[in-house]
């Protein structure tokens, strides 16, 4: 003896301008967000500190509130420059953009003029012969 089953009823038609509703792909336990756009902290409760626990360094022309990166001032380019005679990135130097760029050009206009030197000295020695 077969029972009928009566015949699955098509779902509803949203209504215009509205999206039918779908269940999450993942639907077992809601995580929360994660990143600044997360919920806020319950009551008695502290924010999580950033990853890394470090705290941004700020540029040191702009705390020591310089206006002018000066080519001739060879000791403090120095600090800019590696041990290959390369100009340090931004991450190592902690110089803001505008700053960067000036030291950049600065860096250049004093190899020009040869108070700085374009290659380390264990390079030049080797290749000279």
């Amino acid at each position: 003896m077969e029972t009928e089953q009566p015949a699955a009823e098509a779902p509803a038609a949203a209504p215009s301008g509205e999206r039918e509703f779908r269940p999450r792909r993942n639907d077992g336990e809601d995580r929360p967000r994660r990143g600044p756009g997360g919920p806020p902290p319950a009551e008695g409760e502290e924010r999580p500190r950033r990853r890394g626990g470090r705290r941004r360094r700020v540029c040191i022309m702009c705390a020591d509130h310089i206006k002018f990166v000066d080519y001739k001032n060879v000791s403090f380019l120095r600090r800019f420059v590696s041990d290959r005679a390369r100009i340090e990135t931004r991450r190592k130097t902690s110089a803001c953009a505008k700053h960067q760029r000036a030291l950049a050009t600065a860096i250049k206009r004093a190899r020009h003029l040869a108070l700085l030197p374009y290659t380390a000295e264990h390079i030049r020695v080797s290749q000279g012969r």
